[in-house]
């Protein structure tokens, strides 16, 4: 059964200020593909990966936190803070226990602007993340459960023939499944990570007919890596994570090191035009974007306003 989680619960339509007069791009898309590692996307053929990444901004050197688990790293990817200043180290659902996170989330700071937001988890343990008054739709599995991107991005499919939010997360879980079941770099580790790259193309698909092809951003990264039949070391397997962007505003080419899963938060509310909240880590990953986004982010930033920025659109998927 799923937990559906909103401003009224279910799937309801949101209370939204006036629209930014300008800005980047009105729509983010982040897309978490759990246990990916960099180099499994060319060994394992990611086709859709590898065009967004020769038509797009990419490293294969990002680094996750530690713990390298999934919780902990998703935490950061989404609170922009490490696991010091967010305190979730354990990697269940204990939201019996410890309620949700009690630091701010990108869902929540982009709610604050008035903008719309959704997110759809394959974990219960994202309960953590999903702050009451922060998401206009969430869903993740309860108890034990664990989703396939099956049900997942067909919920994200179904979900975007009606909503156009403003941030939209996604996570698909393939890969850390088959990492644990069978090992890392093994054979059905690489069928997990094209049945997951297929999913990304299912979402920017979607995406086009909901948006308008190139009318959004898109952010494809990974909470960590693996070895063996495990992950959470500070081993550079583990630790290691591909972050790309594509989409409006995204000015192609190779990222230098220094990326850090805390600064996806920061580079989703830039894009948007949303103040970075105060005590942040994370920091936008500004040499992704061209000139024009960048001058238009950072005025908004300085004005304390959205800002609009155009960029080309791409093909279909």
């Amino acid at each position: 059964m799923l937990a559906l989680v909103g401003i009224l619960g279910g799937w309801v339509p949101s209370e939204r200020g006036a629209p930014p007069t300008s800005a980047v791009t009105d729509h983010v898309i982040v897309i978490s593909i759990d246990g990916l590692r960099p180099d499994a996307i060319e060994h394992f053929g990611a086709k859709r990966l590898q065009r967004l990444m020769r038509e797009g901004a990419w490293s294969l050197e990002a680094q996750t936190i530690y713990p390298s688990k999934t919780l902990p790293s998703h935490t950061s990817m989404l609170t922009g803070v490490p696991p010091e200043k967010h305190g979730v180290t354990w990697n269940s659902d204990e939201t019996d226990e410890h309620g949700v996170v009690d630091v701010t989330t990108v869902f929540e700071a982009a709610k604050r602007a008035g903008l719309s937001t959704a997110a759809f988890f394959s974990k219960s343990k994202f309960h953590h993340l999903q702050k009451p008054g922060t998401l206009d739709h969430t869903q993740a599995p309860d108890g034990w459960a664990h989703l396939l991107a099956t049900q997942t991005v067909e919920d994200v499919v179904r979900y975007l023939k009606f909503k156009r939010p403003n941030l939209l997360f996604v996570h698909i879980a393939e890969p850390d499944y088959a990492g644990h079941s069978v090992g890392w770099m093994s054979g059905i580790y690489g069928w997990a990570v094209r049945r997951a790259d297929a999913a990304v193309g299912e979402v920017l698909a979607a995406a086009d007919r909901a948006y308008g092809r190139g009318n959004y951003t898109v952010v494809v990264t990974a909470d960590h890596g693996g070895h063996g039949r495990d992950h959470g070391s500070a081993d550079p397997q583990d630790m290691t994570i591909p972050w790309i962007a594509w989409g409006k505003g995204v000015r192609p080419g190779q990222l230098s090191a220094g990326i850090r899963t805390m600064d996806t938060a920061a580079t989703a509310l830039w894009l948007l035009g949303v103040p970075i909240p105060d005590g942040w880590t994370g920091k936008p990953v500004a040499a992704a974007f061209d000139a024009a986004a960048r001058l238009a982010a950072d005025s908004a930033a300085a004005a304390g306003e959205p800002s609009r920025a155009a960029s080309s659109a791409r093909g279909g998927w």
